[in-house]
This record gives C-alpha cells, sequence and structure tokens, in this order.
C-alpha cells in the first residue's frame, strides 16, 4: 500500500479529485429537498425558534409541522396536548441543539436577505419556514455533508493511492445511508453528525503525533460540537481514550517504550488532559441550557433513560442483519468497508486501533440502545456518523485488492464496476423507501424488496424523478399520506 507524504495534500496533482468531487457535489443540489419532516421538525425547531422568537416556545414549528409529527402532539382545536408539556411548561423536544448551531450562519444570511427583500416590497414571509429559510437549511446540510466526504477523503489518501481514496468516497457517499439524509431529509441531524465526527477524527489524526495545548483546546471544542449535534457520538472519543492509555503506559514505563527526553511527563499529561475535560464541559453549554430550560434538569436528555437500555442484552445480530433497518442487510457496501477497517488495524496499529475502537463503542452503544433500529430509518441511520471510517476502510481495502489484478487499469475497471452496481441497487432501494414501496418502519419483507428492484423500480423511477424535480410539493404531500396510511394499518 502506498503511504502519501501529507505534504502531497496540497500540490497541484492532489486538487485533481477534489475538484471532480466539487463537481459531484454541485451536480447533486438538484437532489436538495427543503423540507422540515419528523425528527427534522424537532432540530429545526431550535434554529426557528431562537431566531425569531428569541426563545424555545416551540408550538408554531409543531403546528406547521408534517401531519403525522402534528398529529402525535396536537389535539382537536390544533393546541399542543398538554402530555407534551414538560415541569417547565415548555413543550418536550428532545432533539439536539448542534443542528441548529450549524444552520446558524446560513439562517442569519436567509434571514437578512428576507428582512432586506420584504423592505423592497417583496410578499416573503419572515416566519422561518418560507422557502428561503428552507433552502437555506437544505443547503447548509448538504454543504456540511461534502465537507465531511472532502476530510474523509483526505484522511484515506494519506494510507492509500489516490483514486482508492477517491472511489472510496465517491461509493461510500452513493451506496450508504447518508444520501437520504444529505438531500432528502436535510432537517434530520444524521449529515451534520457525520461531518462533526468526521472533522473530530481528522483532526485527531493530524495532531496525534505531536499535539500542543492550543490544539489540544481546538480538539476540545470540535468534540463538544459533535456531541451538541448527537449524544451517541460519545462513543467516538474511544480513539482519545486508547491514546490516552498508550500516553501514560509510555510515562510511566519511559525503558519499555523508548520515549525520548521530550515525552511529556504524567503532570504535563494532566493538565493537557484536565484542559481537554474542561473545555468540553464547557462547550456543551448550548446542551445544558436548553436542558435546563425545556426539561428543568440540565443532564435530562428527554431520551430513554440509561438505565433502560439493553445493557446486558445487546442486540448485536440485528443491528447489522436485520431486516428491521441492518447496517449491513440494507447497506451491503459497509461489508466491505469494515472488511478493510479491520485490515487497516492489523496493518497501521498505531492509527488503526483507537480507529476500530471508535466502530466498535458506537456498534455496542446502537445495540443497547432500545430503538437500535432507528424507527424510521433507511438503513441503520445512526451509523451515518461513522461515514469517515467507512470510507477509509472501503478505501485500504480496495488498495489491498488492487494487488491482485495483473494491471492497475483492470483493478480500476472491475472494482468501480461492482460498486457502481452497489451504488445502483441503494439508489433503487432508496426510490423504493422513498416511495413507501416498503415499509418505512419495522422489517421489510426481503424477497418483496428484490422483486421491486428489478421491476418496480425500472418502471417507476423515471416518471418519480420527473415529478420529484418538477412536481415536488405534489409527490411530498403523496409520501406523506403514504406514510400515514403504512402507520395507521401497522400492527398495534
Amino acid at each position: 500500500m502506498a503511504q502519501l507524504d501529507l505534504s502531497a495534500s496540497w500540490s497541484r496533482r492532489s486538487l485533481k479529485p477534489e475538484r471532480l468531487l466539487l463537481l459531484l457535489f454541485f451536480l447533486s443540489l438538484p437532489l436538495l429537498n427543503p423540507w422540515i419532516r419528523g425528527d427534522g421538525v424537532g432540530y429545526y425547531a431550535f434554529a426557528r425558534a431562537l431566531l425569531l422568537g428569541h426563545n424555545l416556545d416551540f408550538s408554531k414549528d409543531y403546528q406547521s409541522a408534517n401531519t403525522g409529527f402534528r398529529e402525535a402532539r396536537l389535539d382537536e382545536f390544533g393546541q399542543p396536548k398538554a402530555f407534551f408539556r414538560t415541569v417547565t411548561g415548555h413543550l418536550d423536544n428532545h432533539f439536539t441543539v448542534g443542528p441548529a448551531i450549524l444552520w446558524s450562519p446560513f439562517l442569519l444570511t436567509a434571514h437578512a436577505g428576507v428582512l432586506f427583500a420584504r423592505a423592497a416590497g417583496f410578499g416573503v414571509a419572515a416566519d422561518g419556514y418560507s422557502a428561503p429559510y428552507r433552502i437555506a437549511m437544505a443547503g447548509a446540510t448538504a454543504f456540511y455533508g461534502f465537507l465531511g466526504l472532502l476530510l474523509a477523503f483526505r484522511l484515506a489518501r494519506q494510507y492509500v493511492e489516490e483514486r482508492w481514496a477517491l472511489i472510496a468516497t465517491i461509493a461510500v457517499w452513493w451506496a450508504s445511508s447518508l444520501p437520504v439524509y444529505m438531500y432528502f431529509n436535510p432537517s434530520w441531524s444524521h449529515t451534520h453528525s457525520a461531518f462533526t465526527v468526521t472533522l473530530f477524527l481528522w483532526y485527531w489524526h493530524e495532531t496525534r503525533s505531536s499535539r500542543s495545548l492550543a490544539q489540544w483546546l481546538i480538539l476540545s471544542l470540535i468534540a463538544g460540537l459533535m456531541l451538541n449535534v448527537y449524544y451517541a457520538n460519545a462513543a467516538v472519543l474511544a480513539v482519545l481514550v486508547i491514546e490516552v492509555s498508550r500516553s501514560y503506559y509510555f510515562a510511566l514505563h519511559p525503558a519499555v517504550s523508548g520515549t525520548s527526553p521530550s515525552t511529556p511527563r504524567i503532570p504535563d499529561l494532566l493538565f493537557r488532559h484536565f484542559l481537554f475535560a474542561a473545555v468540553l464541559l464547557i462547550s456543551l453549554l448550548p446542551t445544558f441550557v436548553t436542558r435546563y430550560v425545556i426539561y428543568g434538569n440540565p443532564f435530562e436528555s428527554g431520551y430513554v433513560s440509561l438505565r433502560d437500555w439493553n445493557w446486558f442484552s445487546p442486540r448485536f445480530f440485528s443491528v447489522l442483519f436485520s431486516s428491521n433497518h441492518g447496517l449491513l442487510s440494507w447497506t451491503p457496501i459497509l461489508v466491505l468497508s469494515l472488511a478493510g477497517l479491520i485490515l487497516f488495524w492489523r496493518w497501521q496499529r498505531r492509527a488503526g486501533t483507537p480507529f476500530l475502537a471508535a466502530f466498535l463503542a458506537f456498534y455496542f452503544l446502537i445495540a443497547c440502545y432500545p430503538d437500535w433500529a432507528g424507527i424510521s430509518s433507511y438503513g441503520n441511520r445512526f451509523f451515518v456518523s461513522l461515514t469517515a471510517l467507512f470510507i477509509l476502510g472501503l478505501a485500504v481495502l480496495l488498495d489491498r485488492l488492487a494487488t491482485l489484478f495483473a494491471s492497475g487499469r483492470l483493478a480500476l475497471v472491475a472494482m468501480s464496476s461492482v460498486l457502481a452496481l452497489m451504488i445502483c441497487w441503494n439508489v433503487g432501494l432508496m426510490f423504493q423507501w422513498g416511495m413507501h414501496l416498503i415499509p418505512a418502519r419495522g422489517p421489510i419483507s426481503f424477497s418483496e424488496m428484490i422483486h421491486n428492484q428489478f421491476f418496480a423500480v425500472p418502471r417507476l423511477l423515471t416518471a418519480d424523478l420527473e415529478r420529484y424535480f418538477f412536481k415536488r410539493k405534489a409527490l411530498m404531500q403523496q409520501i406523506e399520506e403514504k406514510d400515514m396510511q403504512q402507520i395507521e394499518n401497522a400492527p398495534k
């Protein structure tokens, strides 16, 4: 495998694949679906309520939500049901505030533009729901998703040939669950989570050999943002647990480690790690404050209590293989990614061990979560957070498999063809899920899904794509109606 010099990442030659990624990103923007639906109502409510109401009153957000979200929370008079009020009198909103933080620069710009347009005589509503706000939200989500992909590509190409890093990035981009949450449901948090986790892993990797106090501070701020976006990302801190354990071991056993006099001593390590923990807690203030205002307790998440998780009966097999949104059964490209991640661990123990530990910690956490399947989820949506690890793993596997071919050109054609087929399969399955040809919630029939892939999808895809681009409002209404029918017909 080719270990590339870090300085090469800034060379003119290295910019070619990044430009290609940027071109693909711009070409994908027409897929953006600027709607606020389901969980996205709760995430977006933080941004809209703080921007326009300067408070955490979510009444307007719930009243303006899609039918499925609204009917569960409002009474026959269109008012929030009493049991959705917390002890502080606020409406329950257990969704995280992190996405609103990331959206804020874009929404502030959109709001300023709307106010200017209104002053000029245009009738656009300054309510947080009109097209400029929703487009700004969706565009921001896609932008953060692209930044995450770009950073993951840069991380992967430090260990493999650039072409394999590029192909792996494109393949995971379109053959995983990411497109659903980057384009179709941009108001959900998963793309933001993928971005912040990738940023954390990339910066940790770039600074791991010798991290200054300033870099510890930056890493802590990134970690805080990552947790503000998605609580389960705490599992990714396993990379630091491995690093810190190694640092203390070497500091306590200098003869064994062969460390130099410049190796940090125990007091230095304690100070750096204390600084990291202190700044991390400070950076979590947005979460603590919003939890306190809504629930009266800064440590109340609003989710299922940790004591009710399946700590002693984790669903390890189901998380991966269940027809109820199993990670590998729905997005099989990740089989290759995980194989490559294991190869990376065997080849590069210093970086591979922390990365593999992060995946295993996240996997264990989701397997213990009572709603491990994600309820309404494309694939197992929780694992979108680990997009960077999947790209790295796939890139390493492709680089290793390339050595088995007679020529590099043959390897490129063969493996690109296989990955293209996996992308086509995923596009078909996303279409089935989005159009409710298969249930959005609960287990699906694999035989029905496979039949649809070969018969229903080719017949319906072209017409529905045309409606998606040119008659989207009517199509989204139809999707919402189908979703409500499936909810009503679901076994009680």
